[in-house]
């Protein structure tokens, strides 16, 4: 039997083939799959919010914020031994779960987060393979570490591998 792996609302893990890791219920959150294909290793973050300058320094959880849970699961990546110039990504989520009357950005937390993670992957390098994002509806996504493949499961949009 293949090993799943939880990723929780703001956490981050990494994990070797033949692992798979899962995140469930993507609204307006970000799944970042992150992938190094020669040794197998695969990593997935569950963001929340697009800027860890938005937190309070009380309880800070690098897990919950684009820009320093990629690192951080990068760095744990390191430590098993990957090459983080042989990283590449996938991402789904970042949906607008609820209307909005208004065009104000500060509300459109979905989108706002696609953008942070993509402004990041881009900063480090990392190419985005594949993406599934924004929309109205919520995703649950399995990262397999044996293959590469990002699955992802909604209600009513049906199963797509990326």
């Amino acid at each position: 039997m293949v090993g799943t792996v939880r990723v929780g609302m703001a956490e981050y893990k990494v994990a070797k083939s033949p692992a798979i890791l899962v995140s469930l219920g993507l609204g307006s959150c970000v799944g970042v799959a992150l992938y190094e294909p020669t040794k197998k290793i695969g990593g997935l973050a569950h963001v929340m919010l697009p800027d860890s300058s938005l937190s309070g320094k009380k309880d800070f959880n690098p897990g919950k914020f684009a820009d320093t849970a990629i690192d951080m699961m990068i760095q744990d990546m390191v430590k098993i031994g990957v090459d983080p110039k042989r990283l590449t990504g996938k991402i789904a989520g970042g949906a607008q779960m609820f209307q909005i009357k208004s065009d104000s950005s500060i509300m459109q937390i979905g989108r706002r987060n696609v953008e942070a993670v993509k402004s990041k992957l881009a900063l480090l390098n990392i190419k985005i393979l594949s993406e599934d994002v924004e929309g109205n509806y919520g995703r649950t996504i399995e990262f397999n570490c044996e293959t590469g493949e990002l699955t992802i499961r909604t209600i009513g949009h049906g199963i797509k591998k990326i």
